[in-house]
């Protein structure tokens, strides 16, 4: 995940919306942004026949994703002050059992911001008859890019 720089009086909460929305692959897979708050931030995706695997799970390729994407989100509430963007550095996803529901909801929360890169781990639910059930756990470090840098 990339994350640019805020323009002028933008909240990080209107940068999260704008960003993802503007990613081809979050289009393709229909993301939409929950709540988004300091050090936090949530991505939805609504299942469909496209995103699954041959057993009609929601693909783990999209569970993964959204793991990213959110963890990213969350670290961009953080952005420090000087720095221009952000990509992941790393990411590991634990799949703990079957992607099943009409829509995934990842939940992004930084674990430690610091100047040159940050920690956030993100928990994956699967929403069926009302009731969330977690199918991951992901833990990801973003760096922060500064000007120049690249």
């Amino acid at each position: 995940m990339s994350v640019a720089a805020l323009p002028h009086g933008e909240s990080p909460e209107a940068r999260v919306s704008r960003v993802l929305t503007a990613q081809p692959f979050s289009m393709l897979v229909g993301a939409k942004v929950g709540r988004v708050t300091r050090g936090r931030a949530e991505l939805i995706v609504e299942n469909r026949p496209d995103l699954t695997q041959n057993n009609g799970f929601i693909h783990g390729g999209v569970i993964g994703y959204l793991a990213d994407n959110a963890s990213g989100c969350a670290a961009s509430t953080m952005l420090p002050e000087g720095a221009a963007s952000l990509v992941t550095a790393e990411f590991k996803v634990n799949l703990l059992r079957p992607a099943i529901g009409s829509r995934a909801i990842a939940r992004g929360e930084v674990v430690k911001a610091g100047r040159r890169q940050c920690v956030a781990e993100t928990r994956v639910y699967c929403e069926a008859d009302g009731a969330e059930k977690l199918v991951a756990i992901a833990l990801a470090t973003l760096a922060y890019i500064y000007p120049g840098e690249g």
